[in-house]
């Protein structure tokens, strides 16, 4: 059965990144079906909409916006309403349940969630520290981190670490490499949580096959070795236990579940930390 497409419209007074957010999730719940995104960010003014409803009046389909100017907001309505298109702010539900209960109206400021502040600087300054201390680089700054990731090739370390990074946390992470030592910082480091991850065999081989055939490279080798990879495995689960570190299975885990996972390991962490 073939896949199903439909046109998906995203206009933003900000950057866009909620709407894709929001759309993205939605759009995955439905099998077989896929979005042909048309996304609009900054659209502030008049001008700019009416580029995005000739773009709508093409190639009909669902819109869903983040506009916080009433008149933008009602002329793109209007068109929706034209073309048959549904069409749906996504901020607004929210809007009306925090206006209910906090008993006051919203100010309108487009793109007031991205707001150079405090917290955005933080998020900066975390991702450079972790794309600087990725698989492996600068080990002796691992107690300048809050959070390393340790395990074998292949268990979405650096995906993981990323995405820690985007939330303010400074992640590093370190390979476990057969017949290499790992650093010896990792026995010393207080402040930081330092995390195991794991995967099955298979799993792992699975997405090692891959690596290689992608760089065209030779897969008669002990990396792809299922033997080979649980002994791997089995190594890292034990150093883990040694030094009775948290271990996360990410074998049928999302990078937002694992995250999920090692956030609260984090506060439990830090709550620890600090009483001592």
């Amino acid at each position: 059965m073939g896949r199903s497409y439909f046109h998906l419209h995203l206009v933003s007074d900000s950057t866009g990144e909620t709407l894709i957010t929001v759309a993205r999730a939605a759009v995955a719940q439905y099998e077989g079906i896929a979005a042909i995104e048309h996304v609009y960010p900054l659209v502030r003014s008049p001008t700019q909409l009416e580029r995005v409803v000739s773009e709508i009046e093409a190639a009909p389909g669902i819109v869903l916006y983040t506009l916080v100017e009433k008149e933008l907001a009602e002329r793109l309505e209007a068109v929706c309403r034209e073309t048959g298109s549904p069409s749906l702010s996504v901020l607004e539900p929210v809007h009306g349940l925090l206006q209910a209960y906090l008993g006051t109206a919203s100010t309108a400021r487009p793109g007031a969630q991205h707001m150079l502040n405090a917290e955005y600087f933080k998020r900066i300054d975390a991702m450079n520290f972790t794309l600087l201390h990725d698989d492996g680089h600068l080990p002796q700054d691992l107690e300048d981190a809050d959070i390393v990731l340790v395990g074998v090739s292949r268990t979405s370390k650096t995906p993981t670490a990323i995405y820690l990074a985007n939330r303010g946390l400074k992640t590093a992470n370190i390979p476990l490499v057969p017949g290499v030592p790992s650093p010896p910082v990792l026995q010393t480091a207080k402040k930081a949580l330092i995390v195991g991850l794991v995967a099955t065999p298979d799993r792992i081989v699975q997405i090692r096959q891959n690596r290689l055939l992608s760089l065209k490279a030779d897969d008669d080798t002990a990396y792809v070795d299922r033997d080979a990879v649980a002994e791997e495995i089995a190594a890292s689960r034990r150093l883990f236990a040694r030094n009775n570190w948290p271990v996360i299975d990410v074998t049928r885990r999302s990078i937002e579940e694992t995250a999920a996972a090692i956030l609260d390991y984090y506060r439990d962490h830090r709550l620890k930390f600090i009483a001592e």
